[in-house]
């Protein structure tokens, strides 16, 4: 059985691949929860409210200083308030026991600016809520506090009923949720810098 030949030039190439993609390190970053806010801001017929979401998970992956994936997960019951008939209408908007996770997975990223430790970008995903998924872009800015940690800083507009949600309402119909709500996030990754 003959052996397969490569000319000098080929062997080379092959050589200068391997290095490459031995020395192209993905960067593996979490959401810190201990340093992460998100809040819902919204309003009803009666006054505006605010929400805190209390648990915030996902993972950004860097691969040659691009962003790879960005998932985001959030439990439905982590949506406080502080006013427990608030909370439990906004469990019953979400059909918690159906879907008890609200996702975010990135697509891409698009109109990347970057100026020294800071970046403005426009991130495109799919954000899953009460179990219907939709496209939605939104503009985030970052900072680069330290090697392996980065600051994420936005606002996304939603309205609830694009996700065939219906906004609460409470005493007898009296009170009404406004459809459009506004999601707040300051949001800090971390990991084991990359050399």
């Amino acid at each position: 059985m003959m052996k397969p030949q490569f000319s000098k030039p080929c062997m080379l190439l092959i050589i200068c691949f391997i290095f490459i993609m031995g020395n192209a390190k993905a960067q593996s970053l979490k959401i810190n929860p201990k340093t992460s806010t998100m809040i819902i801001y919204g309003s009803t017929n009666v006054h505006d409210f605010k929400t805190n979401v209390g648990v915030i998970k996902g993972e950004l992956v860097i691969n040659s200083k691009k962003v790879q994936s960005l998932n985001v997960e959030i439990p439905v019951r982590s949506i406080k308030s502080g006013e427990k008939l608030m909370d439990n209408k906004t469990y019953e908007a979400f059909n918690d026991a159906k879907y008890p996770t609200i996702s975010f997975q990135l697509i891409d990223v698009s109109s990347l600016q970057i100026t020294g430790n800071d970046v403005n970008v426009i991130l495109n995903g799919n954000l899953t809520m009460a179990g219907v998924t939709k496209k939605i872009s939104f503009k985030t800015t970052g900072k680069n506090l330290k090697p392996g940690e980065y600051e994420f800083k936005g606002s996304i507009p939603l309205k609830m009923t694009d996700f065939k949600m219906k906004p609460p309402t409470a005493m007898l119909g009296v009170m009404k949720v406004a459809d459009a709500i506004t999601l707040k996030y300051d949001i800090t990754v971390e990991g084991a810098p990359v050399n």
